[in-house]
């Protein structure tokens, strides 16, 4: 399908043709994401950035993605600071808002929000999050790390193995990656968490109809070892109002460097989509890993800016005109900078 002003709400009508052309335009875009050049695609261009639920990364990076291209950003964070607080409905505020910006990102911790949101409006609405649904466009940057991380290793998606760990009964992120991954072909699934964390049973119906593998595990050393990608997450404490479903996570399913040496493939690649949770007694991904070439996270979180950009350069329909706006820099490039650093890394 095009996606030439479509909604980008769900993976669900992406096709692998749809991946593989949005990774070519990632590729092309790179040398825009790594300040080589400037680009100015999206000069007089508008995004709406809404944010109804705490962001960092996600925020910043869409704000980043559409400022590269040559955009302008106006945005919006939490409810307090919006008409919705004062009791206007999604649809009024959508088709507000489609009359300010040419597209528009938003996040909102209710499932099904974004669609709601969109449903009234032409304008192309990205969904940055909402509740336990989805996030898709972590999917697809976490799709184009993984493309990136395989390609140097000789390796590809079809057939390969991903343990993911953590929440993952309330983990978009792992939703959306799960159905971009039944995409490809003979993927083996290994699912570690407590039962009461456990993968949405209707998902592993869907990965088996796909006719891919899945594996429920309740210890890393189950789950970890023949895996060719590590895929943590952190719990979703804010998302679980019952503090007793927590019981039962525990040391068990902490990934660490002494648990990456003792059960996972020398050559896996560790995978996480921020913030993880540093805090004694969390069991997120250690910090102990950050020196280890196979953690991923940070190359993974700067791979979220050149994916993004690509998605609007498709979603806006500019994307066969990107090359013709590239402009040799002329202005600021950071010197404190250098060829190692996250903006410009590239593995020798």
């Amino acid at each position: 399908m095009s996606l030439t002003g479509r909604h980008i709400l769900s993976i669900d009508p992406f096709t692998r043709e749809d991946l593989e052309q949005l990774l070519t335009i990632a590729q092309r875009l790179e040398p825009v994401a790594r300040r080589k050049y400037r680009c100015d695609v999206l000069n007089g261009a508008m995004l709406a950035n809404l944010f109804f639920e705490a962001s960092t990364r996600t925020r910043m990076s869409f704000h980043t993605a559409f400022a590269r291209l040559g955009g302008n950003i106006v945005d919006t964070t939490g409810f307090t600071f919006s008409s919705i607080s004062k009791g206007e409905s999604l649809e009024d505020t959508a088709r507000v808002i489609a009359g300010y910006a040419d597209t528009i990102v938003m996040r909102h911790p209710d499932q099904g929000s974004v669609a709601q949101f969109a449903a009234p409006i032409n304008t192309p609405v990205i969904n940055a999050g909402d509740g336990t649904g989805e996030h898709p466009s972590q999917a697809l940057l976490d799709y184009y790390t993984i493309s990136a991380e395989f390609s140097r290793l000789g390796k590809t998606i079809d057939g390969m193995t991903i343990a993911m760990c953590g929440d993952l009964k309330h983990g978009r992120t792992i939703h959306s990656l799960c159905k971009l991954l039944s995409l490809f072909n003979n993927i083996t699934f290994k699912f570690v968490a407590p039962d009461n964390l456990r993968i949405p049973h209707s998902l592993i119906e869907h990965l088996k109809e796909k006719g891919h593998k899945v594996q429920e595990c309740n210890h890393i050393a189950d789950g970890l070892p023949n895996s060719d990608v590590i895929y943590a997450t952190r719990i979703q404490r804010e998302r679980i109002e019952n503090g007793e479903q927590l019981e039962g996570y525990g040391e068990q399913y902490r990934i660490n460097a002494r648990a990456i040496e003792n059960y996972a493939n020398p050559e896996v690649i560790i995978m996480h989509p921020l913030p993880r949770d540093s805090r004694e007694g969390a069991y997120d991904l250690s910090t102990d890993l950050d020196k280890l070439p196979q953690l991923a996270i940070f190359r993974q979180t700067d791979n979220g800016v050149t994916m993004r950009m690509a998605l609007f350069a498709a979603v806006l329909g500019v994307a066969d005109e990107l090359e013709s706006h590239y402009h040799h820099r002329l202005g600021y490039r950071p010197h404190c900078l250098s060829d190692n650093d996250a903006p410009f890394y590239t593995f020798s």
